[in-house]
């Protein structure tokens, strides 16, 4: 099993659910947090505040100061480069959704403040579109989404981010055709010379050459720091579904783009087969995990990968358009007894449908 985490967590006040009583400072004890604002009192607290601050006081400015001059934010269908297009992009968001709230669901963090600290930060946001967006005039409706973003920050600053939302859920939402506008945005762009997202050459990534992926592994299930990499390699690149039972408790719940809730194994491995289906050659990649918690109290494990594949089958994405694609993504895990329980998979489904009905 793994060691525990060195901080202390309940006396930092660190594993409370509701964690809306984290912009408080006085409802937490602190941790060491050299070079932060002294009104944060641990990275917990500093992530929920800030976010706070910045979306919902719509202190928009505090960007200036909470992200470094050189900050990269790194989305499925953009990269982000510097403090001004962060706030230009939160300026015209928040124009659109003026009430918005983000309300924070989780957030699982390691390290320290000297080598800095990963953070995956869960919202759901929630608010009215009562004003123009990228995707047209203003249709009044209420939207509700996920996001989760996983930053590196040192010394009070953001100096890199991974961000995934569940842009499919939004867009029903304010009843628009998602396929529709896919292939309208994928042609505005390409028009405006953004390249094309996923235009690589070569293997996916899951094999080397005539040898297949491994369909056994070593590794231990209950250990939270092992389970993503053993799930993905397993289940997602070699194909042996028939483990997902072995990770997953029998009433797990697994919530996917579109605000899709899917229970147990059955509708899960139904959930990979659609996708597989449509990308034969799909691979996970794991590239971070963190995680917090006790063998006792359960653990909670966030796990960022990218998914790559060929669009060469079918499923439910259309006729196939032999398109490469790649998603950014990143998965909230909820462990108890050795077994997931609860996971929240959140990437952009709506990129990647710009990928497939991008021109040429």
């Amino acid at each position: 099993m793994p060691s525990e985490p060195s901080a202390d967590l309940d006396a930092l006040g660190l594993n409370r659910r509701d964690i809306s009583e984290l912009l408080e400072p006085a409802n937490v004890g602190r941790q060491q947090m050299q070079g932060f604002d002294a009104d944060y009192a641990n990275i917990v607290q500093y992530i929920i505040s800030c976010t706070h601050k910045i979306w919902e006081d719509k202190a928009i400015g505090l960007i200036y100061t909470h992200y470094a001059h050189n900050a990269s934010v790194h989305l499925t269908d953009a990269e982000l480069y510097g403090r001004d297009q962060m706030v230009t992009g939160t300026l015209r968001t928040l124009a659109a959704y003026p009430d918005l709230r983000l309300y924070g669901d989780e957030v699982i963090w390691s390290g320290n403040d000297v080598e800095g600290f990963h953070t995956s930060h869960r919202v759901t946001w929630s608010g009215h579109n009562t004003g123009h967006s990228v995707y047209g005039p203003p249709t009044g409706a209420r939207i509700q989404r996920r996001e989760i973003a996983h930053c590196i920050v040192i010394n009070n600053r953001i100096v890199e981010e991974w961000s995934v939302q569940d842009e499919t859920a939004l867009i029903r939402q304010l009843g628009l055709d998602e396929v529709a506008l896919a292939k309208t945005l994928a042609q505005a762009e390409a028009d405006s010379g953004v390249p094309a997202y996923a235009a690589g050459l070569g293997e996916v990534p899951r094999r080397t050459g005539q040898m297949h992926p491994p369909i056994s592994l070593d590794g231990d299930l209950a250990n939270p720091a092992e389970l993503p990499g053993l799930l993905y390699a397993l289940v997602w690149n070699a194909r042996m579904l028939n483990f997902l039972s072995e990770y997953y408790a029998p009433d797990a719940v697994i919530w996917v783009p579109g605000n899709r809730r899917l229970e147990g194994s059955g509708d899960l491995t139904a959930y990979i087969l659609q996708l597989l289906a449509a990308f034969s050659d799909g691979a996970m990649q794991l590239e971070h995990v963190n995680w917090i918690g006790s063998e006792a109290e359960g653990y909670r494990v966030a796990a960022r990968w990218t998914f790559q594949g060929t669009h060469d089958g079918p499923g439910g994405y259309g006729v196939p358009t032999g398109k490469r694609v790649r998603v950014l993504g990143i998965s909230h895990f909820e462990l108890q007894g050795g077994k997931i329980v609860r996971e929240y998979m959140v990437w952009n489904e709506f990129a990647l449908l710009k990928q497939l009905h991008w021109p040429g």
